[in-house]
């Protein structure tokens, strides 16, 4: 059966190239590395990925129990607030529980038998372009603050976690907040047995000064007696997995427009919630100008103006790299649009349609 547009395909030649060097980041520097799940949950291709990552984190029950029963390994299960039955859940497939408050690690403390604990802390610093997904925003309610309160439950936790990154490839910050952490809560840090510092951190970008990088992982590590942990999520899959879509139509309104058999509402929910332009890296500097606009009766519903070598039209092939990370753990059936498909190019280059999405999933996701 022929592959029919829209649909997401997985390169694990690319993919290969960010996990080499994760693997690279953890011998050289002693941290281990575990994927962020709420970035990418693409199970089909795991089997590859933990050969060079440490196991899973995540930020519910769900997540929690994917990345048990289909990455194995080490399993860290984060919420910013669990329930009573979420931890009898969670306490089968964790090996740490990371609570995001004090009041939570004080009612489910005892109810999560023999795993490891540990406490999110919100160092209020940050590295983010957009105040939604900053961290340590105002009001912020992602970690603990109270460095007092902190201290008072050292002895009910073994590790800690602070995500303060988002999309950081500057070393430069990454060197100073590291500095940051280590004098304001090394006394704290001295006292456990790991630190997370959560995801955000873009080392496997062309040019990342990686050694560098290491070397700082591994003298914070050693200064404080602690096993650090990365949480990589778009870090691990960038660049890797591009959203096929095909050309339907085009229109014009002052400007040519051509319209795809996709959407960002449904398909790249970031690019709108974050209102950025979509990758799309075959256009060039050519004088054919579109506006590429998704099939959703969403005003504005566009993935970005671009210039082509050649006209476009309808049956034309649109491709739109960086499509792993944030796609496919949110993708919806906003329209009823057809759902993408998800393909996998293999390391021998065989292509894997590992899974096709039809009515009656559409229909099974309603009530």
């Amino acid at each position: 059966m022929p592959l029919n547009t829209p649909y997401y395909l997985i390169d694990e030649k690319a993919l290969l190239s960010n996990l080499k060097k994760i693997r690279y980041v953890r011998e050289r520097s002693g941290a281990k590395s575990v994927l962020a799940l709420k970035c990418f949950s693409t199970w089909s291709v795991f089997g590859l990925m933990k050969k060079y990552m440490d196991g899973t984190t995540s930020s519910s029950l769900f997540e929690t129990k994917i990345g048990r029963e289909k990455f194995g390994k080490e399993t860290h299960a984060y919420c910013v607030a669990f329930s009573k039955d979420d931890i009898k859940e969670v306490k089968k497939y964790a090996d740490k529980i990371i609570f995001n408050s004090i009041s939570q690690l004080k009612t489910y403390r005892n109810l999560v038998g023999n795993l490891k604990i540990g406490l999110r802390i919100n160092p209020k610093i940050s590295y983010s372009h957009f105040d939604l997904a900053d961290p340590a925003r105002r009001y912020s309610r992602l970690g603990v603050v109270d460095k007092n309160e902190i201290k008072n439950v050292l002895p009910f936790i073994s590790g800690a976690m602070f995500h303060f990154n988002c999309e950081n490839d500057d070393f430069g910050s990454f060197s100073r907040n590291l500095d940051y952490l280590h004098e304001n809560y090394g006394s704290i840090l001295k006292e456990l047995g790991w630190v997370s510092l959560g995801g955000g951190f873009y080392f496997t970008k062309e040019g990342y000064p990686l050694d560098r990088f290491c070397d700082r992982l591994r003298e914070f590590s050693n200064k404080l007696g602690v096993q650090v942990y990365l949480e990589p999520g778009e870090t691990s899959i960038t660049r890797s997995a591009e959203l096929v879509t095909k050309v339907l139509d085009v229109i014009h309104n002052e400007i040519d427009i051509a319209v795809v058999d996709s959407s960002t509402e449904a398909h790249m929910l970031d690019l709108l919630i974050y209102r950025t332009p979509a990758k799309i890296e075959t256009s060039g500097k050519g004088r054919h100008k579109y506006m590429i606009a998704g099939r959703s009766c969403l005003a504005g519903d566009v993935f970005g103006t671009y210039r082509f070598r050649s006209p476009l039209r309808p049956g034309k092939i649109i491709r739109i790299s960086d499509a792993a990370g944030y796609t496919m753990v949110k993708k919806n059936w906003f329209n009823g649009l057809q759902m993408p498909a998800i393909a996998v190019k293999r390391l021998d280059g065989t292509i894997d349609i590992v899974r096709r999405f039809a009515y009656k999933d559409y229909l099974n996701s309603l009530s």
